[in-house]
């Protein structure tokens, strides 16, 4: 279902010329017509207001969002519709939102995921949300930190958070008894993780694998993620922050530290190597062949109902017990668009905004997807407190974010053709568990692959 990322970022740098070149700067990133409208837009619209909102979201996360849209639009009945459309995979949501900028019909209200910032910000197509904000006094302090540190470009939120995930370590449980472990002492470092992989592995008669230690998709995500970990920044100019980031760093001696970790346990037998795909990794813990496991929170809520043991949670494990970093948040923000859509379009976009952001909302988005809460508020929401004391597992990532300090680091970086740095490093860990080439030299090289996609990417937004 995915799409090459090589194919996807040549779409995005080649379609950028068609839009509005962008200052030189780090973000701010919005259209000609990027005031927001106050609130007599809706009053002044005749009829019903119609906001085609297009998603990524499927099976649980979509029942989830269909019922919140349907209490907004009863709520606003005859004033205001919201019209939900299926785009596939954010690949190819990104894709298609490109072509709908050629075509000037871009859609009012998008869902991009988070690697796609820096695009949406250099298309010039939207309307911040702080412009909204600051219009309507709306305070933006109950948004958790962390997931607001990321979105936001020279202190300025550009969309609204809205399913954002952060990456935990999952536990089988059972296994962990099973060989005379406490599931409640999980590993806290790589060194820890890859030692419990080993007694948690397990061999039948014939000598053949029926459970390994470890197991994770080949997914550029969480090298991200443990180099955030441990303080690292991913990509220059403070992480994309001070300026458009120039030249990737993943390929540093601790980045391959990490890939050759990934790859020595895989190739000792004791991770299993399910590929590219985030569905067989799934699949093969939730069939209990693989014990500890990486994913992101999004998964949580479908892990508890379909595993046949009891799913276990610890925090995203470190590089070293002297780390001083955390989690880079996951999952994706809302983008009202600009050109082409109504003061009543943009007005009703951000109210639906601001109705998705609440306690309560948010409180039934968290309980009923697993995401994290982008509101503070919703965690003392009774029914949320009741869902976490039913499944704690939801805690640890509650804890996990609370106790990360915002840095550059942990805001993760703003690159135009991060799908594509992603897919590099996929590449780089796929090489050194096949041996082809060592993990600093797969990294290097990957880097060095991508950098005329960057520079290009670059000077296509000026």
């Amino acid at each position: 279902m995915k799409k090459s990322a090589r194919a996807l970022a040549a779409l995005l740098v080649s379609g950028l010329a068609l839009t509005a070149c962008s200052s030189g700067g780090s973000g701010g990133g919005a259209s000609g017509d990027a005031a927001a409208p106050a609130a007599s837009a809706l009053d002044q619209a005749s009829g019903t207001t119609t906001v085609e909102f297009w998603h990524s979201m499927t099976g649980k996360n979509a029942e989830a969002l269909t019922a919140l849209v349907t209490e907004f639009n009863a709520a606003h009945q005859g004033k205001i519709e919201v019209k939900p459309v299926f785009q596939g995979s954010y690949d190819d949501l990104i894709a298609k939102y490109k072509a709908s900028v050629q075509q000037k019909a871009t859609p009012a209200l998008v869902q991009v995921y988070d690697i796609g910032t820096r695009f949406m910000i250099d298309s010039k197509q939207t309307v911040p949300t702080q412009a909204f904000a600051d219009r309507d006094g709306y305070s933006l302090d109950d948004l958790q930190p962390n997931i607001r540190n990321y979105y936001s470009v020279d202190g300025k939120l550009a969309s609204m958070p809205f399913n954002s995930s952060v990456p935990l370590l999952y536990l089988n449980t059972d296994a962990f008894r099973e060989v005379g472990l406490d599931p409640a002492q999980p590993p806290a470092t790589l060194a820890e993780l890859g030692d419990l992989a080993k007694r948690l592995t397990k061999k039948d008669g014939s000598g053949q694998t029926v459970r390994y230690g470890f197991g994770a998709a080949v997914y550029g995500w969480f090298v991200e993620e443990l180099l955030a970990e441990s303080g690292s920044l991913y990509c220059d100019n403070g992480n994309g922050r001070t300026g458009k980031a120039a030249k990737v760093s993943f390929d540093t001696a601790k980045g391959a530290e990490v890939v050759q970790w990934w790859a020595d346990l895989v190739k000792g037998g004791y991770a299993a190597n399910t590929g590219r795909q985030t569905t067989d990794a799934q699949a093969a813990f939730k069939a209990g062949t693989v014990a500890m496991h990486l994913e992101s929170t999004g998964v949580l809520r479908g892990y508890t109902e379909a595993a046949k043991f009891t799913v276990g949670t610890a925090p995203f494990p470190k590089t070293a017990a002297g780390d001083q970093g955390g989690p880079v948040i996951g999952g994706a923000s809302l983008w009202i668009s600009g050109p082409g859509h109504s003061d009543a379009q943009k007005r009703a976009s951000w109210e639906f905004e601001k109705f998705l952001a609440s306690p309560e909302q948010q409180a039934a988005w968290h309980t009923g997807t697993g995401y994290f809460p982008v509101n503070t508020k919703a965690l003392d929401v009774a029914a949320d407190k009741q869902w976490v004391a039913k499944y704690p597992q939801f805690q640890t990532a509650i804890d996990q974010l609370a106790a990360t300090k915002p840095t550059p680091a942990t805001a993760g970086c703003l690159l135009g053709v991060m799908p594509q740095a992603r897919k590099g490093v996929e590449t780089a860990i796929e090489q050194t568990v096949s041996g082809s080439k060592t993990a600093q030299q797969a990294l290097a090289d990957a880097a060095k692959e991508l950098q005329p996609a960057i520079d290009g990417y670059n000077a296509s937004v000026g």
